[in-house]
C-alpha cells in the first residue's frame, strides 16, 4: 500500500504503530503486539469521541483513559506525544523503559502526565476503571444540578485476554454491571494470543456472555484492524446506553502488519528485530525513518489541542454559571479539588481516659469514621461484605447504589481485590474523594497488589482492617494474622498503625486523613476484643509513630515496646516491676515508618542506645523487631499459625498474659 493512497486518520494509526515499533526496537524490550494491533480502536476513541486539554493533563472534566493491558504501554506514550502533551516527547519515546524516564515500561501515573494510573498486573487496570467511574457518578450526584452539569465525564478503558483472565477484573466487573455504571465503556482487544501462544491454550470462554451477565450491555466489533467507522459506531451505541456500563469487544491482529510475526506469540513481548522491522514498513506503506512523523500527521493529530482549550473554556464557562446560582455547593466543590480539608476538621475526633469504658477498636473506628464523616464528606467507602464486623458503615448516609449514587456507603460484596484496586482508582481520580475500603486483617493477602499499587502509585486510600490477631478467636489459624504485620510493613510508602486505645484510634484516623490528602495510603489495623483506655497515649504520639507512654526515667532498666492491644499488657507488667523498686519505660510503637521519619534526637529520647536490655510484646511474627530489641533483646510473639478457641483463651495460650510479660522481663533484667 503505498502512502499517498492512505487517508490521514490510516497515517495517523501508523504513526501509533511506528512510534511503538522504534521505541521497543531502539529499547530492545518491550511489548508491539498490542500497539500495533490496538491502534485503530485507540486512535478513534482519543481523536472523535474523548474529552481531554493536552495542555492541562489535570482538567477535572477531562474523559478518563486507563490502559489496563499495561505492557502495550507504547500505545498511550504514542497517543500522549501525537496529541501534543508536553509530557511526552519524541526524546522521551526514544527513552522508552530507561532509567528515569517519562516511558517506563508500563503506565505510570506518577511519571507521566495523561496516565490517570498505575497499570502493572492484568486486571487492575479495569478494576481501577471502575473506581473512577465510581468517582464520577458519586459526585454528579453530589454537585450537579438539572441545568449545570459540572461533573460529566466518561471512562474509557482499554483491557486484553490477559486482563480478562484475572480474577480482577471479573470481581470489579461483576460491581460494575450491578451499580449500573453507564459511564463506564470498556474496549476488549480480542487479538487471542497471549504469552504461552493462542489462548485456546487455556482460555476459551465466552467473554460476551460472561459481561451479559455482569449485567454489561455488550458490543462486538469484528474487523478491529480496519473498520474505523465500526468501533465509532460501537463507541456512540456505548455511550447511548445510560443505565449499564458497556464492553465493545474489538477482535484485532496482534502485531498487525508484520509479515512474519503477526497473530503469534512472538510479537506479544519482544522486539520484532531489524529484518521485520524493514518489511513491517514495507507492508504497511510507512516509508519513513524511526521516530520520524509527518508534519501533516502532526497537525491532524494535534488539532486536540484546540479541541481540548474549547472543551476546557465550556465547562468554565458553565462552572462560573453554577457558582453563581450555587455558591456554597461550588465553595465545597473547589474545596474537594483544592486538596483542602475543612477547617478544624481533626478537632471532631475524641479522646479518652482510663475511665472510659473499654471497647475494641475497631468500635473506636467506627466513632471515629462517623464523626469524620460529618466534616470530612470527600470520605466514601464500605466493606468486602463485612460492614457489621469491620464496623464502617457511615450512619444514616444511605448506600451506593444504583440510582442513589450520591451516597457514600459502597457494598464491595465479597471482594477484597477488586475493592482495593477500586478504592484506588477512586483516590486517583483527581477530586479530593477520599476512599476507605475494610476487611479482616489476614485479607490482605487476597488484595496485596491493590494494596501495593496503592502505595506506588501515590493513591490515598484508607485500608480498614479489623480482627487483627490470634485475639480475633473462634475462626481459627485461616483467620488470624501472624506474619500479615510485617509483610504490610515491608511495602514501601504505605504506613501501617496498629493502635493500642481510642487515643490513638483517633490518631491514626488524623494522620490517614492527612496522608489521603497528601496521595499516600494508610493500612489502620484494629481488634475485635476489647481493649482499656491507656493514661499516657495520645494522638499527637500517634504521629510521631512512638512515644513513652510509661516510666519517666531518664536512664531505665529496660524498655518494653508493644504495639495495639498488647500495650496494655505491657504497662501493667511495667507497674508491677516498678513496684518492685526496677525502673522500666514503656514505648508504644503503633507505626513503625513514622518513627523512624523522625529526627535522631527523637528517636534517640524514646529509645536510647545505652538500654540494651529491650523486650518486644506484638501478637504477631517476631519479623522485624530484631531492629528494636537488638542482640540482647527478646520478644512475646508469635511465629506459628493461630488456633480455634475463643479469643482469650488464644492469647492467653500463646503466651499474651501480663504474668509472662513479666517472667520475659525478669529474664532479661536478671
Amino acid at each position: 500500500m503505498a502512502v499517498a493512497t492512505q487517508s490521514l486518520e490510516e497515517l495517523s494509526i501508523n504513526a501509533i504503530r511506528f512510534l511503538a515499533v522504534d521505541a521497543i526496537e531502539k529499547a530492545k524490550s518491550g511489548h508491539p503486539g498490542l500497539p500495533m494491533g490496538a491502534a485503530p480502536m485507540a486512535f478513534v476513541l482519543w481523536n472523535r469521541y474523548m474529552r481531554y486539554n493536552p495542555k492541562n493533563p489535570q482538567w477535572f472534566n477531562r474523559d478518563r483513559f486507563v490502559l489496563s493491558a499495561g505492557h502495550g504501554s507504547m500505545l498511550q506514550y504514542a497517543l500522549l506525544y501525537l496529541t501534543g502533551y508536553d509530557s511526552v516527547s519524541l526524546d522521551d519515546i526514544k527513552q522508552f523503559r530507561q532509567w528515569e524516564s517519562k516511558t517506563p515500561g508500563h503506565p505510570e501515573n506518577f511519571m507521566t502526565a495523561g496516565v490517570e494510573v498505575t497499570t502493572g498486573p492484568l486486571g487492575q487496570g479495569i478494576a481501577n476503571g471502575v473506581g473512577l467511574a465510581i468517582a464520577e457518578a458519586h459526585l454528579a450526584a453530589k454537585f450537579n444540578k438539572p441545568e449545570a452539569k459540572i461533573v460529566d465525564h466518561y471512562t474509557y478503558v482499554i483491557l486484553g485476554d490477559g486482563c480478562n483472565m484475572e480474577g480482577v477484573s471479573g470481581e470489579a466487573a461483576s460491581l460494575a454491571g450491578h451499580l449500573g455504571l453507564g459511564k463506564l465503556i470498556a474496549l476488549y482487544d480480542d487479538n487471542h494470543i497471549s504469552i504461552d501462544g493462542s489462548t485456546d491454550v487455556a482460555f476459551t470462554e465466552d467473554v460476551s456472555k460472561r459481561f451479559e451477565a455482569y449485567g454489561w450491555h455488550v458490543l462486538h466489533v469484528e474487523k478491529g484492524n480496519t473498520d474505523l467507522e465500526g468501533i465509532a459506531k460501537a463507541i456512540e451505541e456505548a455511550k447511548a446506553v445510560t443505565d449499564k456500563p458497556s464492553m465493545i469487544k474489538v477482535t484485532t491482529t496482534i502485531g498487525y502488519g508484520s509479515p512474519n510475526k503477526a497473530n503469534t506469540a512472538g510479537v506479544h513481548g519482544a522486539a520484532l528485530g531489524g529484518d521485520e522491522v524493514a518489511l513491517t514498513r514495507q507492508n504497511l506503506g510507512w516509508s519513513h525513518e524511526p521516530f520520524v512523523v509527518p508534519e501533516d500527521v502532526l497537525n491532524y493529530t494535534r488539532k486536540a489541542v484546540e479541541r481540548g482549550a474549547g472543551y476546557e473554556s465550556d465547562w468554565n464557562k458553565t462552572f462560573t454559571d453554577y457558582k453563581a446560582k450555587y455558591p456554597q455547593e461550588a465553595a465545597e466543590f473547589e474545596r474537594y479539588l483544592s486538596g483542602k480539608l475543612a477547617d478544624g476538621w481533626d478537632k471532631v475526633l475524641p479522646t479518652y481516659t482510663p475511665e472510659d469504658k473499654g471497647v475494641p477498636t475497631r468500635k473506636h473506628s467506627e466513632t471515629c469514621l462517623n464523626k469524620l464523616a460529618a466534616v470530612v464528606t470527600e470520605l466514601i467507602g464500605g466493606s468486602a461484605d463485612l460492614t457489621h464486623s469491620n464496623l464502617t458503615e457511615i450512619k444514616g448516609k444511605g448506600d451506593f447504589q444504583k440510582g442513589q449514587y450520591q451516597n457514600p456507603n459502597i457494598h464491595f460484596g465479597v471482594r477484597e481485590h477488586a475493592m482495593g484496586a477500586i478504592c484506588n482508582g477512586i483516590a486517583l481520580h483527581g477530586s479530593g474523594l477520599i476512599p476507605y475500603g475494610a476487611t479482616f486483617l489476614i485479607f490482605t493477602d487476597y488484595m496485596r497488589a491493590a494494596i501495593r499499587l496503592s502505595a506506588l502509585s501515590l493513591a490515598g486510600a484508607i485500608w480498614v482492617m479489623t480482627h487483627d490477631s490470634i485475639g480475633q478467636g473462634e475462626d481459627g489459624p485461616t483467620h488470624q494474622p501472624i506474619e500479615t504485620l510485617a509483610s504490610l510493613r515491608a511495602i514501601p510508602n504505605l504506613t501501617v498503625i496498629r493502635p493500642a486505645d481510642g487515643n490513638e484510634t483517633s490518631g491514626a484516623y488524623k494522620v490517614a486523613i492527612e496522608r489521603a490528602k497528601h496521595n499516600n495510603p494508610t493500612l489502620l489495623a484494629f481488634t475485635r476484643q476489647n481493649v482499656p483506655n491507656l493514661a499516657n497515649t495520645s494522638v499527637e504520639g500517634v504521629a510521631k509513630g512512638g512515644y513513652i507512654v510509661f516510666g519517666d526515667d531518664a536512664t531505665p532498666d529496660l524498655i518494653i515496646i508493644a504495639t495495639g492491644s498488647e500495650v496494655n499488657l505491657a504497662v501493667t507488667a511495667a507497674q508491677k516491676l516498678t513496684a518492685e523498686g526496677k525502673k522500666v519505660r514503656v514505648v508504644s510503637l503503633p507505626a513503625w515508618d513514622l518513627f523512624e521519619a523522625q529526627d535522631a534526637a527523637y528517636k534517640e529520647s524514646v529509645l536510647p542506645k545505652a538500654v540494651t536490655k529491650r523486650l518486644a510484646v506484638e501478637a504477631a511474627s517476631s519479623f522485624g523487631w530484631h531492629k528494636y530489641i537488638g542482640t540482647e533483646g527478646d520478644a512475646v510473639t508469635i511465629d506459628r499459625f493461630g488456633a480455634s478457641a475463643p479469643g482469650g483463651v488464644c492469647l492467653e495460650k500463646f503466651g499474651f498474659t501480663v504474668d509472662n510479660v513479666l517472667a520475659k522481663a525478669k529474664q532479661l533484667l536478671g
